[in-house]
């Protein structure tokens, strides 16, 4: 089974940058807010806690067949972090690759249409990789402004739910 590896992805104002552990120091700044684990659950990470978890996703994940792909959101004009994206790839029933997506972005920069930039990055870049059929996300169906950000970057809902949340699905073609 192919792997897929994080590449730098560029759009007009972001530079999507593969995940260093490094990058604990300012992220735990950008994720600091309680209010971005309103849906998910949880609290924010200090930033032992954050390196910790950022050594763990960049070792990679234990399953030869999974790829974990994570990138943060470096804002070209200011040059600070602002938000992660992330794909989970792996092997479907059928053997072809399929992405889980998420993305999250910190309250200061909400507002913005970054995380649609980054979603629409993201799912551009992966729609381009050998293998991926299809892209899916997970949304609170009360969280509205993800559900955005999911059919801006060209997902659709699906009749299918899993942990109280609704499966978006984007089909990718061969």
């Amino acid at each position: 089974m192919p792997k897929v590896h994080a590449r730098e992805i560029s759009t007009a104002r972001l530079v999507l940058v593969p995940l260093r552990v490094e990058h604990a120091d300012e992220m735990a700044d950008v994720l600091s807010d309680p209010a971005l684990h309103a849906f998910t659950g949880g609290a924010p990470d200090d930033v032992r806690a954050l390196r910790a978890r950022y050594r763990r996703m960049t070792a990679g994940s234990p399953d030869p067949a999974v790829s974990w792909c994570n990138w943060v959101l470096r804002l070209r004009d200011q040059g600070c972090l602002a938000g992660t994206v992330q794909a989970t790839v792996g092997p479907d029933r059928d053997g072809a690759l399929v992405a889980e997506i998420a993305w999250v972005v910190g309250t200061p920069w909400q507002g913005r249409g970054i995380a649609v930039e980054a979603a629409r990055a993201l799912v551009e870049w992966l729609a381009r990789q050998p293998d991926v059929r299809d892209v899916i996300a997970h949304v609170h169906p009360d969280h509205g402004a993800s559900a955005a950000v999911a059919a801006a970057a060209g997902l659709a809902p699906t009749d299918e739910w899993q942990d109280g949340e609704v499966k978006w699905l984007r089909e990718c073609p061969s």
